[in-house]
């Protein structure tokens, strides 16, 4: 008997399969799609819309009376491009609607020419105004339908981003297949319990509803769930990284007792600050734990954190460890090694420096120097978080401005079985919703006042009228002895001509304005050798004056530099701004600070009189921080981490709160998230973050 060849039956596309396995795709949008990131059936389920529009009642035009708010349907009879007598470009079209007309006219718009054509079926939606023959709209909302297409009226459709080659109406489309054939098939990873506390719906009513929502407010109520869910995921990836590693790593235990403590405070030529006090404890509370400490530390300019990072180090070095203190820029990994020289001239610590400028025999020997432990503490740039550093035994890590690293970079340096200790500091005060949405896996200790001696800084706005005032008040202050920084915004003219590059500058203060005075110049295109040797000349006052980028915005620390002139402060965020001006609050003399800049708009002009109204510089982040959302002050760039993808920090602060609240309690009450109930969301959690905040191999 003969059996039949065996048959194979298609399986129905996943959720994962390409997305060009949807019924009605068409294979000309592969590109345009890709451009947008969408290669999968899930890719296309959560794209989500970026904006919607609303259509008017559906009417004939033939039974309207008067002007109102309306959507009609029609087919384009005729297309017209035009100019107005002030050269304003008028795009037109003139729409039969079942024998009435409707003329539709868009100005400056002319490339709409190029979408539409005679005979193509359209839906208008707009305010319809009588003329004497026919109807008219300006500037409606206009789609292309096919035959098959039931418009309804005062509906709410959604707007896609798009890339060259697909349209809106075909996205549309296409994102109503992948609805309708798939949604179904979508994980629900909230639990139901947590949805119902919540009042949130399915993951599938949810993404039903953000693509074709009934009305507007429901668009808000999908789109809470997805923030919410978001950062609830976000939040347990942090705190299960916490948790992580506070059962899998093993650090040594370095207490403090009354002899320590006083050897170490006899170094410091003051006293602690109260706060420094409080903070100080805190990290001593850490350091005594097998826990690895995990500590942020943060404050506002010349608050003092660096003492407070010295008092950390010398604790390790007094238990018989090592420590490493890592410095964004060559610059101000001087600093600190100069700065540590100074403070332990006569003591035994040996203390190293190690950047990627160095000779190689110098980096060998500092090499060799750390693996057999002659050097105690260590400086340096991100060259110190290679493989081939190798210590004998660290016991501290201290990261200084940490968002110049990213506070998930880890030193590759394992010894003795032990893990560092962490201490990362921030001189960019962090606001209240960031600490809570970034930093939920540290501890936080905050420094908001510096020392007594601090002496205020006065900041002034200038425009043109002032300048000469201005530099002579510069000139007279330079005449009794202080120093000053002139601050560009860029290297060379090149990159944008109504900029004045530091050489320009440097050339006019040279030649004109400061002619009697000695000037240097620093920007990030020296060589390592050439910036240290203008620094030093300038830290000695073998200069009067520095004109410089913002290479020198962090801990640059000059304490006869009083004067400070900002070209171009536009070009500038709040808070880097704030660290530029810190740079003149360093000494015992009064700081002066005058910014000149071309705002372009009004949040420009907003930041300006900002940053000259206010020295706190936690109440600048926060202004800053509801001027332009996280992006420019930690966003997830400088964390390494995924972008959000429907959650804004800046709308969205009270789900942070919540979020962080629940992942917190998720985590009290199964640690490790390995029920049943949390399966699903801690699967979630571990593809999105796992990789990049080393959580993959929570068990």
């Amino acid at each position: 008997m003969k059996y039949p060849e065996r048959i194979d039956i298609p399986r129905r596309p996943e959720l994962t399969s390409p997305v060009s396995l949807l019924r009605g795709y068409r294979g000309l949008w592969n590109t345009p799609l890709e451009k947008l990131g969408i290669r999968t059936i899930r890719d296309l389920l959560f794209f989500f819309p970026r904006s919607y529009e609303s259509t008017g009642e559906l009417v004939a035009l033939a039974d309207l009376e008067e002007e109102s708010e309306v959507t009609i349907v029609g087919e384009i009879e005729s297309i017209r491009m035009g100019r107005t007598r002030y050269g304003k470009s008028i795009f037109s079209i003139t729409v039969d609607c079942d024998g009435s007309l409707l003329k539709a006219t868009w100005f400056n718009m002319h490339f709409m020419k190029d979408k539409y054509q005679a005979g193509d079926r359209v839906v208008l939606s707009g305010l319809a105004k009588p003329k004497a023959d026919r109807w008219e709209m300006t500037h409606p909302r206009i789609s292309v339908i096919d035959e098959e297409t039931q418009v309804q009226g005062s509906e709410v459709l959604p707007v896609y981003r798009l890339s060259q080659g697909i349209s809106q109406l075909a996205m549309r489309k296409l994102v109503k297949t992948a609805v309708e054939d798939y949604v179904d098939k979508l994980e629900e990873a909230i639990p139901e319990l947590i949805r119902i506390q919540k009042g949130i719906g399915s993951i599938h009513e949810a993404v039903r509803g953000i693509h074709f929502p009934e009305s507007m407010e429901k668009v808000e109520h999908h789109r809470l769930r997805f923030v919410y869910q978001e950062l609830l995921v976000l939040q347990l990836a942090l705190v299960l990284r916490r948790w992580y590693h506070s059962i899998a790593n093993k650090a040594p235990q370095l207490e403090t007792d009354a002899r320590i403590h006083a050897r170490i405070t006899a170094r410091f030529p003051f006293e602690l600050t109260a706060a420094q006090h409080r903070v100080v404890q805190d990290i001593c509370d850490d350091m005594a734990s097998s826990e690895p400490m995990n500590r942020l530390l943060q404050g506002d300019v010349g608050s003092g954190k660096t003492v407070v990072a010295e008092y950390a180090m010398l604790l390790s070095v007094a238990h018989g460890h090592q420590a490493v203190l890592m410095a964004p820029t060559e610059i101000l990994a001087q600093q600190h090694f100069r700065t540590l020289q100074e403070d332990l001239k006569n003591s035994r610590v040996n203390i190293g420096l190690l950047t990627g400028s160095m000779a190689a025999g110098d980096r060998r020997r500092v090499l060799e120097e750390l693996a057999s432990g002659e050097i105690d503490l260590l400086i340096g740039t991100h060259s110190v978080a290679n493989e081939e550093v190798e210590f004998k035994s660290l016991a501290l890590v201290v990261i200084d401005e940490q968002h110049k690293f990213g506070v998930r970079q880890r030193m590759a340096a394992r010894n003795n079985g032990l893990d560092p200790h962490y201490l990362v500091m921030s001189a960019t005060p962090i606001p209240r919703t960031i600490a809570m949405g970034m930093f939920a896996d540290l501890d936080i200790s905050t420094i908001r006042q510096g020392p007594d001696h601090q002496q205020p800084v006065h900041t002034y706005l200038g425009d043109a009228t002032e300048r000469e005032k201005w530099w002579q008040f510069f000139r007279a202050k330079l005449r009794e002895g202080r120093q000053g920084y002139v601050i560009a915004s860029t290297v060379e003219r090149a990159t944008r001509e109504d900029l004045v590059s530091v050489e320009e500058i440097y050339e006019g203060l040279r030649n004109r304005i400061l002619s009697d005075f000695r000037i240097g110049v620093v920007h990030g295109k020296m060589t390592s050798a050439d910036k240290e040797e203008t620094m030093r000349q300038f830290h000695a006052h073998e200069l009067d004056v520095l004109v410089a980028t913002s290479v020198i915005e962090v801990g640059v620390n000059v304490p006869n530099a009083s004067l400070m002139t900002i070209e171009d402060a536009q070009q500038f965020g709040l808070a880097q701004l704030h660290q530029l001006r810190g740079r003149v609050r360093r000494g015992h003399h009064a700081g002066y600070v005058c910014v000149f800049g071309s705002p372009a708009n009004e949040e420009a002009e907003h930041r300006l009189q900002a940053f000259v109204d206010t020295l706190d510089g936690f109440e600048l982040a926060e202004i800053d921080f509801d001027l332009r959302g996280p992006g420019d002050l930690f966003g997830t760039k400088q964390h390494g981490m995924p972008p959000l993808r429907v959650a804004d920090l800046r709308r969205d602060r009270t789900i942070v709160e919540l979020a962080r609240d629940d992942a917190q309690a998720m985590l009290e009450s199964d640690p490790g998230l390995q029920s049943t109930e949390f399966v699903k969301l801690r699967k979630q959690v571990l593809r999105r973050y796992g990789r990049v905040l080393d959580v993959g191999d929570v068990s």
